[in-house]
């Protein structure tokens, strides 16, 4: 009889455990599997929340099947204390064990709202996007001038989020002087800037910032930047361009951005220049004559005059030879490349063409041609 009641109970906790082993392969295999999300979604942690609260949230949207199972797996794996705030993209498909690793991982959010503030050669611009997580596209939610003084609702709603990211954008060929003026015109920056920094010495990039960084620090980064760049394409230049320093190659890359209309054609435009440098010709570049009369500071607004054109100035290369004294703006990557690695060609003009590129030519009378035609061109845009 014991024998058999023995028997029974063994087979009983054979069974039981062997339940318990298929259990606990569910519950992994749940854990690993591809997950229920038909499309992408955004999942907010807030700053103090607990696994608990966030595998709650995760069901109620659809990304997971068990919130217990979401909750130990990650308290098995040690990952439940590693909890990180912000605002992450959880993909379609995604399995329990990579939802934990997105939530635990740290470094930027990677979704939710971003705010850029675009400083441009002609606009200064906040920009609030959400990132659709179906289409991993931002959606643009307000765009605004920051030195109006009016604030959009939809920036005022997130601008103190902790999971909101911030950005400074610079374009390719703004001033120093338009970067100062954009900075202080951030009021999610903080700190004053001293002075306007050397023309041409901020790299043209875009900025992660966090709220209250301070803006000298911001400066010096995007200094640093720049240093960096011109360092390495001056290591890498071609060794019969007649430009010999590196600060040469900054003011000649300044010219050459100013110049480009359209980016391809950096290195034409910078095999022009590089040719009449070589030949002792005069550059002969409005984008020099301007800086000249506004130093950078802000647009003309007009065309050049005459009067302007015939007036000697350090930066009127129309009047002096070589290049001028200090860079024009800020030049990006592709520029100081194109400054020091130019085209091979026997281009000596060019001229706008209409389409927003140039029409170039090695002869004077080629280039007289080309001049007539954007005249007429000219002509007709204003006499439609």
């Amino acid at each position: 009889m014991w024998r058999h009641i023995a028997s029974n109970f063994l087979t009983v906790f054979i069974v039981v455990l062997a339940a318990a082993g298929g259990l606990v392969a569910w519950g992994q295999a749940q854990y690993s599997d591809e997950g229920p999300l038909a499309q992408a979604i955004c999942v907010r942690v807030e700053s103090g929340s607990t696994m608990s609260k966030v595998s709650e949230q995760l069901a109620g949207q659809g990304a997971i099947s068990s919130p217990q199972i979401f909750r130990i797996g990650a308290d098995y794996s040690d990952k439940s204390g590693a909890l990180k705030a912000g605002s992450f993209l959880v993909p379609e498909g995604a399995s329990m064990v990579q939802i934990v690793d997105i939530v635990t991982r740290g470094g930027a959010s990677t979704c939710g709202v971003a705010v850029v503030l675009n400083i441009g050669v002609t606009t200064l611009e906040m920009r609030v996007r959400e990132l659709d997580p179906a289409t991993n596209r931002f959606v643009s939610k307000a765009e605004f001038d920051p030195t109006l003084g009016e604030v959009p609702e939809a920036y005022a709603a997130v601008r103190d989020q902790s999971d909101v990211r911030f950005s400074v954008a610079l374009a390719e060929g703004v001033t120093s002087w338009q970067v100062v003026e954009g900075l202080k015109a951030a009021e999610f920056l903080t700190g004053e800037i001293v002075a306007v920094p050397a023309e041409g010495s901020l790299a043209p990039d875009s900025y992660e910032v966090r709220p209250g960084a301070d803006r000298g620090a911001l400066l010096a980064q995007m200094e640093a930047a720049q240093v960096e760049r011109l360092a390495e394409v001056w290591r890498n230049r071609d060794a019969d361009i007649p430009i010999a320093t590196p600060e040469e190659a900054l003011i000649l890359a300044s010219l050459i951005e100013k110049e480009t209309g359209v980016a391809d054609e950096r290195p034409e435009v910078a095999a022009v220049f590089v040719n009449r440098l070589r030949l002792g010709m005069r550059l002969q570049t409005d984008p020099t004559v301007i800086y000249g009369i506004t130093l950078g500071q802000g647009t003309l607004g007009r065309g050049l005059r005459r009067s302007e054109l015939d007036r000697t100035t350090p930066y009127n290369t129309y009047r002096i030879d070589g290049l001028p004294p200090t860079p024009i703006a800020n030049p990006g990557l592709a520029s100081l490349q194109a400054a020091v690695n130019p085209v091979e060609s026997d281009y000596l003009f060019f001229v706008a063409d209409g389409t927003g590129g140039h029409a170039f030519a090695v002869t004077l009378a080629e280039h007289n041609e080309n001049v007539a035609r954007w005249r007429v061109i000219e002509a007709e845009r204003a006499n439609p």
